[in-house]
């Protein structure tokens, strides 16, 4: 079966390397249709004798990406891409943790490649005025010449767009994976079901810290485990619960940071109750994420609020402390108005630019968009991927079952994952994996729910000049404020104060930059 599979995926690549050599590689290969060879007669056709045309050289392209394993990756993808591509890659890896810094310096020095990976939303708004400088090429018109590129999500693109243009192609992330994870072991014993809205929530959260779910007879477990984050941490969610606007919301008909909704203080005083009532880890505010899944995986908590993928990780290592835990997953958790929402993200994680000082002409910057055309589709994109059928994975029930051996596929296959460009809703064919456990299927399920109960962020696509030079430090008022409040150490007035510094150091300026950008956006 891997043979016949093996030799179907090779006749894919060999159809997509035919249709790659009919692109002119200086042309930006034309769709439009090949003329006859000879047009004499019109009767009877007449037999012509033609050269056979001559192989198309392979196009050369350069391309930065991130690299989220320790070493570089094998070619063994690589090769199977070029193939298929009519292609000759060279890919500089740089490591996630210096990938920003070299970015930068390759920017600053005119060496960028002709595709560049940004690595995230944040650097790409650092990059909006170098694309505003003509300095990266715009692409949205041309997307609609390519099959594939054509079916990338517009409001997503919206997102990435700078004055309303497009100029990334993305690789596309679930927009909410948030959630509850919780010991169902626990909830069982306790007589509790899966919390529906904040006062169920509390109460399951209560029983765990007081009604010795663990029956080891002391009081030794708290309800929640939260760290250092208050995005993916538990109270970007919990707020969402509560209808807080995701970043920025409407009040009075203007952009208004989140902050200042009265949802927010009403969710910095639901985690301050829990806080002074034991029901969460004391130390939150300077707890790594590692060490609050601990606190879970080793039976002292009950409940995670963040992504709900995270099960699969954290049941793989709680079973190994205790064979019996057992843990579920819940996203509807209404509010205190029986509502349910939560946050979501721009939709994509990556995305990759065309510098002009790499890109010369626009029918090289067509042969690149050519190139990524056919990496979206269904046997490219399942390739780097997933790798290859019978070595790096098999099929069950038309779904991707990974080998066990991870070292494997993160030498051939991991690495090349940052190379994808849209995803599981843009790719017809895209292979969905396999899930062993059931707790992890129903995540991938809750997620697909949330897109039904979205809150974006509207200023997303948005430009403000003072939050892009000033923000993170502005912010850094508002997270030190809300950590305060929910530790007892400050009061309403306290947190308000803190407001008005933030308005008072840029605040104001970026809600009058984000108005103003935001009204000629419609």
């Amino acid at each position: 079966m891997a043979n016949k599979r093996a030799s179907m995926l090779l006749a894919a690549f060999t159809a997509l390397a035919v249709t790659a050599g009919c692109g002119s590689a200086s042309t930006g290969g034309s769709n439009e249709p090949e003329q006859p060879a000879n047009n004499a007669g019109t009767g009877a056709q007449a037999e012509t004798k033609t050269e056979p045309e001559a192989p198309k050289e392979p196009f050369k392209l350069s391309i930065m990406a991130n690299l989220h394993t320790p070493e570089v990756p094998s070619d063994k993808i690589e090769k199977l891409v070029e193939e298929a591509t009519n292609t000759e890659l060279d890919i500089q890896w740089v490591p996630d943790g210096t990938y920003d810094e070299k970015m930068n310096a390759s920017f600053a020095t005119g060496t960028l490649p002709q595709a560049t990976y940004i690595k995230n939303q944040t650097s790409l708004i650092m990059l909006r005025d170098a694309i505003r400088n003509n300095q990266f090429w715009e692409i949205g018109p041309l997307l609609e010449q390519y099959p594939n590129l054509s079916k990338l999500n517009p409001e997503v693109l919206k997102n990435t767009s700078v004055d309303g243009k497009i100029y990334a192609l993305y690789q596309e992330r679930p927009l909410s994976r948030q959630g509850l994870i919780y010991r169902k072991d626990w909830a069982d014993k306790l007589g509790l079901s899966a919390p529906t809205n904040v006062d169920e929530l509390y109460a399951m959260l209560k029983a765990f810290a007081e009604n010795d779910p663990d029956g080891n007879g002391a009081k030794d477990t708290i309800g929640l485990t939260d760290r250092s984050d208050l995005v993916y941490g538990a109270f970007k969610s919990v707020s969402s619960w509560f209808g807080t606007p995701n970043g920025w919301g409407e009040l009075d008909g203007k952009l208004t940071p989140e902050f200042m909704f009265p949802q927010y203080m009403e969710t910095m005083k639901y985690i301050k109750k829990l806080h002074e009532e034991g029901l969460i880890n004391q130390d939150f505010p300077v707890t790594s994420k590692t060490d609050q899944q601990n606190l879970l995986i080793t039976g002292k908590a009950g409940a995670y609020i963040g992504s709900m993928g995270d099960v699969v990780s954290l049941d793989s290592k709680i079973t190994e402390v205790n064979p019996n835990a057992l843990l579920d997953v819940q996203n509807k958790i209404n509010g205190p108005d029986g509502k349910f929402g939560i946050w979501a993200i721009p939709g994509y994680g990556s995305v990759v630019l065309f510098p002009k000082s790499a890109v010369k002409s626009e029918d090289e910057l067509k042969n690149i968009l050519a190139f990524y055309d056919k990496l979206m589709s269904p046997e490219l994109a399942n390739l780097i991927y997933w790798g290859v059928e019978g070595e790096h994975y098999t099929m069950e029930g038309g779904k991707v079952v990974p080998i066990e051996d991870t070292k494997i596929t993160d030498r051939d296959v991991k690495p090349y994952q940052a190379l994808q460009i849209g995803g599981i809703s843009t790719i017809d064919g895209f292979f969905e994996a396999k899930h062993l456990l059931p707790a992890k299927e129903k995540a991938e399920q809750l997620i697909v729910d949330n897109n039904n109960y979205l809150i974006h962020d509207p200023t997303a696509p948005l430009d403000s000049a003072t939050f892009t030079q000033d923000g993170v430090r502005l912010q850094e008022l508002i997270k030190d404020a809300t950590y305060k409040f929910m530790l007892g150490d400050i009061d309403e007035a306290g947190f308000q104060a803190a407001v008005d510094t933030w308005l008072k150091q840029g605040g104001q300026k970026i809600i009058d930059e984000f108005n103003a950008s935001y009204a000629q956006a419609k």
